[in-house]
């Protein structure tokens, strides 16, 4: 499987012929800039959203319509979704697993929000925040953490799901900061690769992942602090 990230918490996973990108916050991403929308884009098969915010749902729309990619998100952010003219989407609610062709896809909790506020200054609530487990046949398990901070109940996503991939929000002020995100991975998951994210994007959140790195400690090796628009093979 190749895992691409685009900066921010947007990841493109490709693997067996399918393309799935989560949160495509790529238009307006700083941390996108000189990368190429287009070929981020192409070939998309699906759409994963763990929450509302504008910086997750990014250009799910536009991607979708040119691409006809399923996307699946909580219910309340689909059924908003189709408001603004998505046609495609198979909604979910968290603890829920829906199955696509080769993979599952289950919504887990996260400690955040997920609201969109709109042109007029209206908070519109899209549904509970999520973190998402994807099970690929004849591939490593991914977990997304979404926007969240740690909470003990992730013990019982490790239980449940033994994610060997991670992608791990570490940005600080909006989600965990590099200290707590390196607890929830030590204490929680036995992960072996884990993709530190949500950071560098604005400079209201930490410009690096080093605290993160730091706290890993012995751990460290097991992560990969990649740059936006590289990908790696897991």
């Amino acid at each position: 499987m190749k895992i691409t990230w685009f900066g921010h918490s947007a990841f493109a996973l490709e693997f067996a012929g399918k393309k799935v990108l989560i949160d495509p916050f790529l238009n307006g991403n700083p941390s996108f800039e000189g990368q190429d929308f287009a070929a981020a884009a192409a070939g998309t098969t699906h759409i994963v959203l763990t929450h509302g915010h504008g910086d997750h749902v990014g250009d799910t729309i536009a991607i979708a319509r040119e691409t006809g990619a399923m996307v699946i998100a909580a219910y309340d952010l689909c059924m908003w979704l189709e408001r603004q003219g998505l046609e495609k989407y198979d909604p979910a609610g968290t603890g829920g697993t829906v199955s696509h062709d080769g993979f599952t896809l289950t919504l887990v909790q996260a400690h955040h929000s997920s609201t969109h506020i709109d042109e007029a200054g209206v908070s519109h609530a899209l549904g509970n925040p999520n973190g998402v487990v994807l099970h690929i046949d004849g591939e490593k398990t991914v977990y997304h953490m979404g926007d969240t901070d740690i909470f003990g109940d992730m013990a019982l996503i490790n239980e449940l799901h033994r994610p060997q991939v991670a992608m791990v929000p570490v940005g600080d002020r909006f989600t965990m900061g590099g200290a707590v995100a390196a607890l929830a991975c030590r204490r929680f998951f036995d992960f072996e690769t884990i993709l530190p994210c949500h950071f560098g994007t604005f400079p209201i959140i930490d410009a690096d992942a080093d605290k993160f790195l730091a706290a890993m400690e012995e751990q460290a090796d097991r992560v990969n602090a990649i740059s936006p628009g590289q990908t790696i093979e897991v």
